[in-house]
């Protein structure tokens, strides 16, 4: 058995599906060391999840990948409900409540969707050692050492390393949570059968397709190849190893529900599999985190899953960087799981509420399906309110961090408030120059400082914050003309629709997370106030930062230009 302190690892992370690929890259691109290892000989062939959601797309833009997954995948913007050969009801995507650039789901393979990540993780110089499997470890955490963690390489001698951090990404069936003795805790729900499929049909590919089928329903995933879907059946799931009436039954209940022949040509993959949801109460457990499955499973109702995990490993590599790199205390990790947490809880919930209604078990359906639905298409505003709802549930946007320990409270009222996520729509993006250059701002890995200093006192206020929190706080003097005068590095916002829109004072400042949450926003007074609000989220100067001084608390409003 070989032991070695891993000094060129300064956090390791088990498994290499996407949430352990993310952290991956979210670490690797802050310049922390990496080691990424997963039991598997190798990447997945077999399909898992399939929806993108809006805000999962936000993120990658963030990482600076989105179009490589775009490439790759399908948007789908409709829900189309069907029984008895006829359709129902349409609900079409309604993100008026909820702006943002992407307004639609993007179907794409899980599989895929790791492609990309790994590729991009391999741009970093990040190795992923397949067939590597964690055995066991022993948070050293009083004796300020780290992590012991025990390796085995496939049937060689197991090796032991002493690592930093730890980040159990590894499923649901997670060593890392097992080896910490914390049990997920829920239910068992229902079992359902779904396949992958090549079907001969002319329903439109820019929907699903849900049909009830008697005592049970049917729901049709496009894959972005032509004529390809996920089939799931949510009642009969006997015979899964029997392609031939697996087929023929499919067919069956999609020509009967939809009134359109189908023909399923050919099965690429099926499964039966049973809905878990059940959750960990604590996401970290001294230097050892989790993420993604190995914190809470569910339902696959609403393709929630791939995508809460990816912003799991997204919410916690900034803050792990940041600690690592010596800009934050580790005092900002207690925030990895005082947000994540309630998340987990929320998705619990809506993912059993999603799960019930595609199943639709209820005798009197047969019945009330279409009185309920044709009301729906027939009163416009209902419908809307609905369309608006599955949006909030679905999308990730709605999610805000109100009451985190990172969220300070602001006297103002509109405009997005602390804690709300910072993002606009396509239309506006396009037509507002503050807030495309606000969007290309998101992808430095970096706070942003967002200020309009108005007079010479607010410039040498961002410019003293941009002299000693420069390495961690992007600092943007915000004007109408961007003019070089206003302070540092100049952010043009004609108009102001960047400004409005975040509902900023005049002279004020709006402080962003890394991930595009708004922290903070307020009148811009002294350096030495908003150092006090940077140092209350756990900030520190960089090291070659200048010495405070008096000059600190001098006023942003004196001499006005």
């Amino acid at each position: 058995m070989s032991s070695r302190e891993s000094a060129d690892t300064e956090v390791l992370v088990a498994g290499a599906g996407p949430v352990g690929l993310t952290a991956a890259h979210e670490l690797a691109r802050r310049g922390i060391r990496v080691r990424i290892v997963d039991r598997a000989e190798g990447p997945a062939v077999t399909s898992r999840a399939t929806a993108t959601h809006a805000r999962a797309l936000e993120v990658y833009h963030q990482m600076g990948l989105l179009e490589d997954v775009l490439r790759l995948g399908r948007k789908v913007d409709r829900f189309t409900m069907h029984q008895r050969g006829r359709a129902l009801a349409r609900l079409d995507a309604d993100f008026s409540e909820l702006p943002t650039r992407f307004p639609f789901t993007l179907q794409i393979d899980q599989v895929l969707t790791e492609r990309v990540l790994r590729d991009h993780v391999r741009d970093l110089g990040v190795k992923i050692e397949w067939g590597v499997a964690l055995e066991d470890l022993e948070d050293l955490e009083d004796l300020g050492d780290g992590v012991r963690v025990r390796l085995r390489h496939g049937e060689g001698e197991p090796e032991t390393v002493t690592v930093p951090w730890l980040i159990g990404a590894d499923g649901a069936h997670s060593t890392v949570r097992k080896k910490l003795g914390m049990p997920l805790l829920g239910e068992n729900n229902e079992t359902w059968l779904t396949a992958d499929a090549v079907l001969d049909t002319d329903l439109p590919p820019d929907s699903l397709h849900w049909m009830h089928t008697g005592n049970g329903t049917i729901l049709m995933v496009p894959f972005p190849a032509t004529n390809t879907w996920r089939l799931l059946d949510t009642v009969d799931v006997d015979r899964a190893d029997e392609p031939e009436v697996i087929a023929a039954r499919f067919a069956r209940k999609i020509s009967e529900g939809t009134g359109r022949p189908t023909t399923v040509r050919e099965l690429t993959w099926v499964s039966v599999f049973t809905i878990r949801q059940r959750m960990i109460r604590e996401m970290r457990a001294g230097r050892v985190f989790l993420a993604g499955d190995a914190a809470h499973v569910h339902s696959p109702a609403s393709g929630q899953g791939m995508n809460t995990g990816v912003q799991d490993a997204h919410n916690l590599a900034w803050k792990l960087a940041g600690v690592l790199r010596g800009r934050a205390e580790e005092k900002l990790l207690d925030s990895y799981s005082a947000e994540r947490v309630p998340v987990g809880e929320k998705l619990l919930l809506s993912t059993k509420t999603a799960t019930g209604l595609v199943a639709l078990r209820n005798a009197a359906a047969p019945v009330l399906l279409p009185l309920a639905l044709g009301l729906l298409s027939a009163v416009r505003p209902l419908k809307r309110r609905v369309e608006r709802k599955v949006q909030r549930e679905m999308s990730g946007l709605a999610l805000s961090y109100p009451q985190s320990p990172l969220t300070v409270p602001a006297q103002e009222t509109g405009g997005i408030a602390p804690g709300g996520r910072v993002g606009c729509s396509a239309a506006e993006e396009r037509s507002s120059a503050g807030w495309r250059e606000f969007s290309a701002e998101l992808t430095d890995p970096r706070w942003t400082l967002l200020a309009r200093a108005g007079s010479t006192g607010g410039r040498k206020v961002l410019e003293r914050i941009d002299a000693r929190y420069g390495e961690a706080v992007s600092v943007r003097s915000v004007s109408e003309t961007g003019d070089d005068a206003t302070g540092p590095h100049p952010m043009a916002d004609p108009g102001a629709a960047l400004w409005r829109g975040i509902g900023v004072p005049g002279t004020g400042f709006a402080l962003i997370r890394p991930d595009g949450y708004l922290a903070a926003k307020g009148p811009l007074t002294t350096a030495g106030a908003l150092e006090e609000l940077l140092r209350g989220l756990h900030l520190v100067p960089g090291p070659s930062a200048p010495a405070e001084t008096p000059a600190a608390d001098a006023p942003a409003t004196e001499k006005p230009e």
